[in-house]
């Protein structure tokens, strides 16, 4: 029993992290209604701000969450205002043009960072890296919780910014008809920008709070891509309440595939997961929430 509640806490943990990933691109999905395949790779350029700001000024990785987060922010919105909202403008080009956009930007900003860093493994390791709080016999690895309840503050701030200000409910506005909310005087355009933007900037936190558990390379933003996307099709398209279960899943059951199978097919279970889902839930775990 101690093994099965130890591998539900990790997973619950990473599961956390994990939806802060699914958020971002669920986001973006909501109110541009494409799936943005440079998601990961926005995430890689975070971590490695965030491995160059430990590495040569000594500032700890939790503190550059508020150095990467505006930076992928501002990144994001260039990247939308210059490369993205072009193609919504043009009646002939289809959706996954825009998509394809999305893969072309993420292998640019992947090679870009294999010129500038190498393709050679990097990792930072803090004073508090390999420290452990108990409970009972379940240990709780610390840079895992407090990543958790700075993932989950996020979380709760992004909510409340979407339900409670103006700006946020014309972003919802926009999500749910962007030709209706355009009449009622919502910039569209700006809240693209803005919405990318702040998906960029979510999936920098998760990669700056990942960044102490794992190692950095350029080709791990493809990684991530693949479990944000997986993550959004859990959860539901457009269903930012879905993301957060759809990453908690995924945490779990790779959690359990790592304890019960091994390492190497913790990746496997989740894929499984993801298929079992297409097929005989194809909306996704918001059919079962009713979110």
């Amino acid at each position: 029993m101690d093994v099965f509640l130890q591998t539900l806490v990790s997973g619950v943990l990473i599961g956390g992290i994990y939806a802060l990933i699914g958020i971002g691109m669920t986001l973006i999905m909501g109110v541009m209604h494409i799936i943005n395949l440079a998601h990961g790779q926005l995430m890689m350029v975070a971590m490695y701000i965030t491995f160059v700001l430990y590495q040569y000024l000594g500032l700890d990785p939790y503190v550059s969450l508020f150095i990467a987060m505006p930076a992928l922010f501002l990144l994001g919105a260039v990247i939308q205002k210059l490369f993205l909202n072009p193609l919504l403008k043009v009646d002939s080009i289809l959706p996954e043009n825009q998509v394809l956009m999305t893969v072309g930007i993420g292998m640019v900003l992947t090679e870009i960072v294999r010129i500038i860093f190498g393709s050679d493994y990097k990792s930072v390791t803090t004073s508090y890296s390999g420290s452990v709080m108990y409970l009972g016999d379940i240990a709780f690895n610390t840079p895992m919780v407090v990543a958790f309840g700075i993932a989950l503050a996020l979380t709760a701030g992004l909510f409340y910014f979407l339900l409670r200000t103006d700006l946020g409910k014309s972003v919802r506005a926009t999500a749910q008809n962007k030709e209706a909310a355009r009449l009622m005087g919502v910039n569209a355009e700006r809240i693209t920008v803005l919405t990318f933007g702040i998906g960029a900037g979510l999936v920098a936190a998760a990669g700056t709070l990942l960044l102490p558990i794992f190692y950095l390379f350029p080709d791990i933003g493809g990684h991530f891509t693949l479990k944000a996307f997986v993550i959004t099709i859990l959860g539901g398209l457009g269903s930012t309440v879905g993301a957060i279960f759809g990453g908690v899943v995924l945490g779990i059951a790779e959690s359990f595939g790592a304890t019960y199978l091994s390492m190497d097919l913790k990746d496997v279970v989740g894929m499984v997961i993801f298929l079992l889902v297409l097929i005989f839930l194809p909306g996704g775990l918001k059919r079962l929430t009713k979110i």
